[in-house]
């Protein structure tokens, strides 16, 4: 239990490590580092989506025959649409500051941060339940998922979570809140994560016939965030070549481990 314990508690670390930021930092991460953060995230979420999660529904419906991907196609589109109606209910992350209206004044843009904020934490969920449901599955010994497999995904989680950390401190900062509470702000946005993954590890261990839905509703809901989120931003401006390389460092790496480890 204390290897899960850890595992839904890494994501969250994550963004605490990038909410500090705001401590040694005066401006923003640095564009290639967090497009080589962003790309390797993106790589490993893919690699996990694949492996840890829809190869393990897909396995784990074997007795079904032909029809054996039809618990994984059902579970994954139930996932894009939930994210997809998340989008429409909440801001995109990648909506930053700067595309403000410069005419605004503070107030506006502390409100438009703040908007970021449960932008950033609504958009955690998911990615907590999808953590859960990785150890939930380790845990029944039901869906062939190791703990290196899930330590993987649950460190590119935490990796994704280091730059959104960082752009809701920082920001909070510039706009005159002390580094202390921009800083609890960042953090507490990452709470959710650790809370809904031991959530699904209690439900899911209660009705492991559904795991290959939940375990392919995550896949789906990390696959739009990377396709709607983090390739968007590794592939942004001049050198967009760092982060297609790190998301193949990642994607491999996860890959890897994954295999390796199983």
């Amino acid at each position: 239990m204390m290897t899960v314990i850890w595992g839904l508690l890494i994501p969250f670390i994550g963004t605490g490590a990038g909410a500090a930021c705001v401590f040694f930092l005066k401006k923003d991460l640095k564009e290639n580092v967090e497009r080589a953060l962003t790309g390797f995230a993106a790589g490993v979420m893919v690699a996990a989506s694949i492996w840890s999660l829809i190869i393990p529904a897909i396995e784990q419906s074997a007795e079904k025959g032909r029809w054996s991907f039809l618990p994984a196609f059902i579970g994954f589109w139930i996932g894009i649409l939930f994210m997809l109606l998340l989008d429409h209910v909440i801001p995109h992350i990648h909506r930053s500051i700067g595309e403000a209206d410069q005419t605004e004044g503070p107030k506006s843009r502390l409100n438009r941060l703040m908007m970021m904020v449960l932008a950033v934490t609504l958009h955690n969920i998911p990615e907590g339940m999808a953590v859960g449901v990785v150890y939930a599955g380790m845990l029944s010994g039901s869906a062939n998922i190791t703990a290196g497999g899930a330590l993987a995904l649950a460190l590119g989680i935490a990796i994704q979570n280091f730059p959104e950390g960082a752009i809701i401190s920082m920001p909070l900062y510039a706009e005159g809140r002390s580094k202390p509470k921009s800083f609890w702000l960042g953090v507490l946005s990452g709470a959710v994560e650790p809370v809904f993954g031991g959530l699904t590890v209690l439900i899911a261990g209660l009705v492991v016939p559904a795991m290959p839905y939940l375990l392919s509703f995550a896949a789906g809901a990390m696959l739009y965030v990377v396709v709607e989120e983090l390739i968007p931003e590794m592939s942004s401006g001049e050198h967009s070549n760092v982060g297609v390389v790190f998301f193949a460092v990642g994607f491999s790496l996860m890959m890897a481990l994954d295999i390796a480890l199983g």
